[in-house]
């Protein structure tokens, strides 16, 4: 028999209910996953789950300074996931669109971003790896939310490395502390520690460990670039995006090559610059110090060429078909120069100085290399154009191109579009400006960034991008319902615009890979020129034809 008490109880439950009250809604419950690594506490946002900062290294501090990774050990309880990490140390950077303000930093900054499905089981994984000249950057900001990658069944890891001085200073001291006698290249063994941590725990997170993409932009190109190159991440990966990549000379770590000084000399270098005579004296400074003085004398971080992490210069290691056999997406943007000026040719004072100084400088090339930058153009915009095929058009078709001949899917696009205030700004299709469209974030760009209209024809490019890149991360074939069939490069040049619309395309620019691959050609064969920006006025006059270096048709 019921009681009266539990009786009363439920008809006054019954009157309140039918009288339309209502309750407070039980709090969600904040996810937790228990991975390898350790237990994580994150948040629910939606239909995603996120855990924010979740430390994939020990920190790199102290006598860890200038030391490979070291894996975290497997913590105890519950770690709280729930706040936005720092980003590694970095110097100040100048006003402009990719300024983010005042960050908090740490040298203590070795973790990674998860944003997953609320359900998500067994699927497709993207890395993302921030760029910034490897001097700058972090892989917590809005622009890289997941929201949009967990709304098309992929889980999101966006990773931080070590930049600057703290993840490439290459020293003979350093190199006699290792085990395998080198240094440097610490940003990058970063990297592969996460993509390592990715493996043995995304599956907790309803991810697939044995379908992960990498991708990244600029810097974060380059350094897929580099772990496409590197031994020690074969298998860490299956598939590759590189956005605005480029292909320099590297310093190898103890040999000059050509204009290039070797790593442990520009480290001895830069100890001096910085007044410290030995090891123990730079991990002594502030980091803050540190980083800020040594940008200020002008260093300039890259990988170094080692013989282990990287065992040849880029372009050698894709020539030899030593690269991991992935498939590929590659591509830049129409006006990358136009935030990159500063590696731009001056402007010539008439279109007569200009065709003298093309054929000083490029001998028999110098009629193909007027044929597809004329004096009877904008000048200026003859520079920047150049310096974009130079730079950033040569490496994206070369990387297609090697892809190709390993038998791997290899896809190639151009970014034009635009929208009105990077137009008036004279920023059109400037460089990384694709990155919100890939990221469906475009009104979570940076203070200076020119805004992204949120209109229709806005939101349709960027749900075609990130139809494209998370399909080709699911399978590898980049499709979307938004946009055309992208067909591999292969004989055809097939590639896809994206320009107002995305449009498939064939023919991609005739006589550009050509007339760069033959420049690079002569430039590493001759052996004492390095290949990097310089082009138009500023090139280095280019030696005469090469056995071995076919010249363009």
């Amino acid at each position: 028999m019921t009681s009266l008490p539990r009786l009363m109880g439920v008809l006054l439950f019954a009157c309140v209910m039918a009288a339309g009250a209502s309750f407070p809604a039980a709090a969600e419950v904040a996810p937790v996953v228990t991975a390898p690594a350790g237990a994580v506490e994150g948040l629910r946002e939606g239909d995603a789950k996120v855990f924010h900062a979740i430390p994939y290294a020990l920190p790199p501090v102290g006598e860890r300074r200038w030391r490979p990774p070291a894996a975290m050990p497997r913590w105890q309880g519950v770690r709280a996931a729930q706040t936005m990490g720092v980003a590694c140390m970095q110097p100040p950077m100048a006003a402009g669109p990719y300024d983010r303000g005042k960050v908090p930093m740490a040298e203590d900054c070795l973790t990674l971003d998860v944003t997953t499905p609320a359900n998500a089981r067994n699927a497709p994984v993207m890395v993302w790896i921030h760029g910034g000249t490897l001097i700058w950057g972090s892989g917590h900001s809005k622009m890289y939310d997941g929201q949009e990658f967990t709304k098309r069944g992929v889980v999101l890891v966006s990773i931080n490395y070590r930049l600057g001085v703290f993840g490439y200073l290459a020293h003979p001291a350093l190199s006699k502390e290792s085990p395998e006698d080198t240094s440097g290249n610490y940003g990058l063994l970063d990297q592969i520690q996460a993509l390592q941590w990715v493996r043995d725990n995304i599956a907790s997170f309803g991810g697939d460990p044995r379908n992960v993409t990498i991708f990244g932009e600029s810097a974060g190109a380059l350094s897929v670039e580099y772990l496409l190159a590197s031994p020690r991440a074969r298998g860490a990966f299956d598939k590759a995006i590189v956005e605005s990549g480029y292909l320099f000379t590297m310093p190898e770590l103890r040999t000059k090559r050509g204009e290039e000084y070797s790593a442990e000399d520009i480290g001895l270098w830069l100890a001096g610059k910085l007044q410290k005579p030995d090891i123990a004296a730079l991990r002594a400074m502030d980091a803050r110090q540190l980083a800020e003085a040594s940008a200020a004398t002008g260093y300039a971080p890259y990988g170094t060429i080692d013989g282990k992490v990287l065992k040849r210069q880029l372009v050698d290691t894709f020539d030899h078909g030593e690269q991991a056999p992935v498939p590929l997406i590659a591509g830049f943007n129409s006006g990358e120069i136009r935030t990159l000026r500063f590696l731009a040719p001056p402007v010539p004072p008439s279109p007569t100085a200009y065709v003298e100084g093309i054929r000083a400088r490029y001998g028999d090339l110098a009629d193909e290399y007027l044929r597809l930058y004329p004096a009877t153009a904008d000048l200026e915009q003859n520079g920047l154009d150049s310096t974009r095929d130079t730079v950033f058009g040569w490496t994206s078709e070369r990387l297609v191109r090697n892809q190709a001949a390993l038998g791997q899917p290899a896809f190639l696009y151009y970014f034009s579009h635009s929208y009105p205030s990077a137009d008036a700004a004279g920023l059109t299709g400037f460089h990384a400006s694709e990155v919100p469209f890939v990221f469906g974030a475009i009104g979570k760009t940076p203070a200076f960034w020119p805004a992204i209209p949120d209109t229709a024809a806005e939101r349709r490019m960027s749900d075609a991008m990130l139809d494209y890149w998370t399909s080709f991360a699911r399978d590898g074939k980049p499709s979307s319902e938004h946009g055309p069939t992208w067909s591999a490069f292969g004989s055809a040049s097939a590639f896809m615009h994206f320009a107002e619309v995305p449009r498939a395309s064939t023919g991609f620019m005739p006589g550009m890979y050509a007339l760069h691959e033959q420049v690079m050609c002569r430039r590493r064969a001759e052996g004492g020129q390095s290949w990097n920006w310089r082009t138009g006025s500023t090139a280095p006059v280019l030696p005469a034809r090469t056995n071995g270096c076919q010249s363009p048709p």
